[in-house]
């Protein structure tokens, strides 16, 4: 049950009815989350998705989103280079609440309410961090264990956090997530006053299938923790040979992977590497139940276990074995991932 009074929960429903949203978003995975915001009734009868310019993935994923139906009220704008400032009461969806730009943002300008949509584990982060003490500054995890960097940073993501935790207490802040949030932290969240709504992709679910599953029976997923330089290359290249040389794998990169080591991957004997940039929660979804996905821990996991459980698919978490890690992985990183990527789907309270 939300921690808000029925009066706070009026204002919000009311809100919702009568508003229009703007969504500014900076990944597929975002994107794709505010279509179905706006799906669920959480936006207003009027949005406007607007990508950043300039990122290859979103023009390929607008594309894809705009193939299919569209729900009513929903617009998808072409891409603009600079985040816009949302006219005085719209209600304003971000997927990176660790921005500069957009915690700026939410100290310059008066949206009505905002909407915060999954950006991968960062979601869960700033969860964390609404929940901690009211001074703690919202600012991204890192690698390693190393100054918080420049004061006035720290400054803008103390003054964004307090602005963020006053919008909860007032009911004006909703975080919209298909991620398994801990029961604990779940309830902690609601005590602060946010709305917090969990989703299955509902909208993305009612759609026809327009691409051809791949053939391979196993399919995996890229990874960003070998270009971010968390496990070692090598480690991670030899565990795929092994996995070529047993059976043909068709692998779908993440949108972040180096192209070197891309062209590398397409070279190991029985791997096929195919197009990326459309969100694996896009690509996969129509998998047969003999099929099976792998990854190491990430986002997708949770997502693809939401959409494919139903079809009796497969999918699953490989555990990053101890020395795969660089030391630029710091232990309480390799436990979030850990921990997150073997959490049951249904923890969300």
């Amino acid at each position: 049950m939300n921690g808000s009074s029925s009066g706070v929960e009026n204002g919000r429903d009311h809100a919702r009815e009568q508003g229009s949203a703007v969504a500014w978003v900076e990944s597929p995975l975002q994107m794709l989350c505010a279509v179905e915001a706006h799906h669920a009734g959480l936006l207003g009868a009027r949005t406007r998705v607007l990508p950043r310019a300039g990122l290859r993935p979103l023009v390929v994923t607008r594309r894809e989103i705009s193939r299919l139906g569209l729900p009513g009220g929903l617009e998808l704008a072409a891409p603009e280079p600079e985040m816009p400032r949302p006219r005085r009461g719209t209600t304003w969806v971000v997927g990176d609440a660790f921005s500069g730009k957009v915690q700026f943002g939410w100290l310059t300008a008066l949206p009505g309410r905002i909407v915060i949509v999954d950006d991968g584990l960062a979601t869960i982060r700033l969860l964390e961090l609404l929940t901690g003490r009211i001074w703690t500054p919202l600012l991204r995890a890192r690698a390693t264990a190393r100054p918080l960097g420049s004061g006035l940073r720290s400054a803008l993501g103390t003054a964004a956090g307090l602005r963020l935790r006053a919008a909860a207490r007032s009911g004006r802040l909703s975080i919209f997530t298909a991620l398994p949030v801990p029961a604990e932290l779940a309830r902690a969240v609601r005590d602060r006053g946010a709305e917090l709504v969990a989703h299955d992709f509902a909208w993305l679910r009612s759609q026809p299938l327009r691409r051809p599953r791949p053939e391979e029976r196993t399919v995996v997923l890229g990874t960003s923790l070998v270009r971010n330089g968390l496990i070692h290359r090598d480690r991670y290249f030899t565990w795929l040979a092994g996995l070529g040389s047993s059976e043909p794998v068709a692998y779908f990169p993440h949108r972040r992977e180096d192209p070197h080591d891309l062209a590398r991957v397409g070279e190991q004997p029985g791997i096929t590497v195919y197009d990326g940039g459309i969100p694996a929660e896009m690509t996969l979804r129509g998998l047969a139940a003999e099929q099976r996905v792998l990854s190491l821990p990430s986002t997708a996991v949770t997502s693809l276990r939401v959409l494919l459980s139903a079809r009796g698919v497969a999918v699953e978490t490989v555990d990053v074995p101890e020395e795969w890690w660089t030391a630029q992985a710091a232990p309480s990183l390799r436990s979030h991932l850990s921990m997150f990527a073997h959490h049951d789907t249904g923890a969300t309270a």
